[in-house]
């Protein structure tokens, strides 16, 4: 997939950067609820431990009774006992 450069016509219309490229955006709900955009895929899921890929990197999620819901094409949402985040950048 082609990566876009965030450019000045982007700042000027106020377009959020997640928006016009595949960086992830990673929204954390307390401590029950993490919803990541633009994802690539599931590379793992236990009920203690799930890893998604991302354009940039992995992410590591610990916790307990871990379940995957809402999932569409370019989000995906983890509910239950979110104990621990973790990234592994795997692009320069």
């Amino acid at each position: 997939m082609k990566k876009r450069n965030y450019n000045k016509i982007d700042k000027i219309l106020e377009m959020p950067q997640e928006v016009c490229s595949n960086i992830p955006k990673i929204t954390i709900t307390g401590f029950d609820e993490m919803v990541i955009e633009n994802f690539k895929g599931i590379l793992e899921y236990e009920e203690f431990f799930v890893r998604i890929n991302t354009h940039i990197g992995i992410i590591n999620i610990n916790g307990f009774n871990l379940n995957l819901e809402n999932m569409t094409n370019d989000d995906i949402k983890v509910t239950g006992k979110l104990e621990s985040v973790e990234m592994e950048r795997t692009v320069d």
